[in-house]
């Protein structure tokens, strides 16, 4: 029998989208999730209470501070940060599992959980930054999405220029001035990250199959 594209065994990546609140990672996260059946989403656990509509286990695992304490304690997190007072982390088990299984699974963290992420497992990571077309667009979409009231809203431009500086630490960026343009970026560096060699081990045994062929 002919050998065939899925014969090829591959490993899973972990997609990292990150940016600054508003800037549409968390639209593009979802939309890419819809549309491709091969990535599955890092659900992560945060000590922060359920904002209306979240459903635990569904959008993040709603947990206490000493789960969260232990969590950390027993090398269960792959990284984890603070934000706005709350943690936020990823469980290692869910991911490792997916990777092996050749699936790949998106991130929507911030730059310091990438920086962790490239630390543990960094030849596994695919990272993208997404910048807003401007900060005067980026306090639009906060104050649209009517999720925070004012004080926190400015807290989190405040936050913007930080997290803005460590665009460079990123493998790819890309400016979300337009939804369509900014997902087709996306998921073009996906498919492209998929092809690479070293992310396809079936690879040496598919070309033994092929050229024994001849």
């Amino acid at each position: 029998m002919a050998p065939t594209e899925n014969a090829i065994s591959r490993r899973g990546l972990m997609l990292v989208l990150s940016s600054p609140s508003g800037a549409g990672k968390t639209t593009l996260s979802r939309r890419l999730l819809k549309e491709d059946r091969d990535i599955d989403l890092s659900i992560s656990v945060t000590t922060r209470k359920p904002r209306p509509g979240e459903i635990d286990g569904h959008d993040y695992r709603f947990v206490d501070d000493a789960t969260f304490d232990a969590m950390v304690s027993n090398e269960k997190l792959l990284e984890w940060a603070q934000v706005f007072g709350n943690r936020y982390g990823t469980p290692r088990a869910p991911v490792m599992t997916s990777l092996q299984s050749g699936r790949d699974v998106l991130f929507d963290i911030d730059w310091q959980g990438t920086q962790q992420l490239n630390e543990k497992a960094r030849t596994d990571v695919v990272s993208i930054f997404v910048l807003p077309p401007s900060m005067d667009e980026l306090e639009r979409r906060l104050s649209v999405r009517a999720q925070d009231d004012e004080s926190v809203i400015k807290q989190r431009m405040a936050k913007a220029n930080d997290e803005l500086s460590h665009w460079a630490e990123y493998d790819y960026v890309i400016v979300n001035d337009a939804i369509e343009r900014a997902f087709s970026g996306v998921h073009a560096i996906l498919s492209a990250e998929r092809l690479k060699r070293q992310r396809q081990p079936g690879l040496s045994a598919f070309v033994r199959e092929l050229t024994g062929q001849l």
